[in-house]
C-alpha cells in the first residue's frame, strides 16, 4: 500500500491528435511546481500519480497542485496490487467507522475478472460485515470509497475529488504581456489568462518619486502571487515620471489619464515586441473608471498594433474582488500604496474625449523622444531575487 497523489487533467481531453503536446507542457508544469520536493511523477492514461514523496508535506503536495492550470481534480489515496484484498485493506482505511457510505467502481481494466458493480458490491458488503455503524446510502451518503482498476495490475483507492483550477497549461496559448498596477484587477486579469494557457509576463509604470518604494514593492508581491499559478519569472518596470510632468505642462488637464495611457500602451507593445509577446493583457472592466469608456479604450487601443486583452472587460468589481480573494492577492492589491495613475489626477477627466481632442492635444508633446526616455528606464527585477529600487 502506497500513498499517492491522483492528478486528472481537464480541457487536455479534447485536443485530438494535439494532445501529446498540451501533455507534454502540462508535465514539465506539475515538474516545476513540485520543484524542490522529493517525489516521482508518473503519467498512465489520462490520470498523473505523484509518489514517494514525504507524506508528512502531504498538505504542501496537494497546494502546490491546486495552483497548476490544467488540473481538473485531484485525490489523495493509495495505490495496490489490483486484488479484492488489497483493494479492501485499503478501502478499510478510506471508509470511515461509522454513518453512510458508497462504494463507486471505475475498471479501465477490463480483463479484470469482475464487473465494477461486483466489485462495489464485494466490498461494500465486507464493510458493512466488519462495522456495525455503517449504512449504505447510494444517493446521498456521508463518505465515498471509489476504487479506480488500472491496467496494469494497478488499482487506486480514495475518499475525495478535490477540485483543481481547471483551464489549460501554460505555455500553450503563446505569451502576453500583462499592465500590472497596484490595484485589484490586473493581478486577476494575468491569473485569467493564464488559466487560458498564455505565459504571462509583467510590466509596471511608476511615477518615481511622486510614488514611493513601498508601492514597488506591493507590486512586486503582486507579481510573485501571480507568479504561483502564472510562472511568471520577472517583472519590467518603466518610469513614466517624465511624461506626466510633460503633459501636465503642456496639456488640457482633463486628457491627462487618455494621453498618459496612450503613452503606456505605446511603452508596452515595444517590451511585449522585444520579449516575443503576441499582446498585451489589462485589468479593465468597462465603465469602471472615466478611461475605461468605449472612446478612452479606442483611444488607447489606436495607438498600437497587438492586439489588447481584457478579460474583466465585463466584470462587476465585486465578481473581481471575489476572484482576487480566491487567488490570494486581495489583501496586498488593497494596500493604501499609490500608483502612477494618481499622479497629477486632474479633478475632472475627459470621460468620452473626441480622437481629434486628443490628438491636437498629444502634437504638444515631443511623443517619440518621451517614447525613448522612458524605455532608457526599464528595469527587469526576477521574481525572489526583488532587491533594489526605482
Amino acid at each position: 500500500m502506497e500513498k499517492v497523489v491522483i492528478i486528472r487533467y481537464a480541457e487536455i481531453h479534447l485536443k485530438g491528435k494535439n494532445r501529446g503536446f498540451f501533455e507534454r507542457v502540462f508535465t514539465v508544469n506539475l515538474e516545476r511546481a513540485m520543484r524542490g520536493l522529493r517525489h516521482e511523477l508518473r503519467r498512465t492514461s489520462g490520470r498523473y500519480l505523484v509518489e514517494n514523496f514525504d507524506a508528512e508535506r502531504i498538505d504542501e503536495v496537494c497546494d502546490r497542485i491546486s495552483r497548476v492550470f490544467g488540473v481538473h481534480s485531484y485525490s489523495v489515496g493509495y495505490k495496490v496490487q489490483s486484488g479484492l484484498d488489497e483493494i479492501y485493506a485499503v478501502a478499510k482505511e478510506v471508509c470511515p467507522a461509522e454513518g453512510t457510505f458508497k462504494v463507486e467502481t471505475h475498471r479501465a481494466d477490463k480483463k479484470f475478472p469482475m464487473t465494477s458493480m461486483e466489485i462495489n458490491a464485494a466490498i461494500g458488503g465486507r464493510l458493512l460485515s466488519e462495522r456495525a455503524g455503517l449504512k449504505v446510502d447510494v444517493h446521498r451518503p456521508n463518505a465515498y470509497v471509489y476504487i479506480d482498476v488500472r491496467e496494469n495490475g494497478t488499482a487506486l483507492v480514495f475518499g475525495e475529488f478535490m477540485k483543481g483550477p481547471g483551464g489549460m497549461p501554460v505555455g500553450t496559448a503563446g505569451k502576453g504581456l500583462l499592465l500590472i498596477s497596484g490595484g485589484i484587477d490586473s493581478p486577476v486579469a494575468g491569473y485569467l489568462m493564464a488559466k487560458r494557457g498564455m505565459t504571462v509576463e509583467c510590466l509596471h509604470f511608476h511615477s518615481y518619486p511622486y510614488t514611493n518604494e513601498q508601492a514597488k514593492e506591493k507590486v512586486v508581491e503582486l507579481t510573485k502571487i501571480l507568479s504561483r499559478y502564472s510562472g511568471t519569472a520577472a517583472l519590467r518596470t518603466v518610469s513614466v515620471t517624465h511624461i506626466q510632468e510633460e503633459i501636465h505642462k503642456r496639456c488640457a488637464e482633463d486628457l491627462m489619464i487618455t494621453l498618459l495611457r496612450r503613452f503606456m500602451y505605446r511603452i508596452a507593445e515595444r517590451v511585449a515586441k522585444k520579449i516575443g509577446g503576441g499582446c498585451l493583457i489589462t485589468g479593465e472592466s468597462l465603465g469602471q473608471v472615466a478611461s475605461q469608456t468605449i472612446e478612452g479604450i479606442t483611444s488607447s487601443n489606436s495607438v498600437v498594433t497587438l492586439p489588447v486583452l481584457r478579460p474583466l472587460i465585463g466584470f462587476d468589481k465585486e465578481e473581481i474582488i471575489t476572484r482576487s480573494v480566491a487567488m490570494g492577492a486581495y489583501e496586498t492589491s488593497v494596500l493604501p500604496f499609490e500608483d502612477c495613475c494618481t499622479v497629477f489626477l486632474p479633478e475632472f477627466p475627459a470621460i468620452k474625449p473626441k480622437m481629434s481632442y486628443i490628438l491636437e492635444e498629444e502634437s504638444k508633446l515631443d511623443v517619440e523622444g518621451l517614447l525613448e526616455e522612458a524605455m532608457g528606464t526599464m528595469k527587469v527585477i526576477r521574481i525572489g531575487e526583488e532587491k533594489g529600487t526605482y
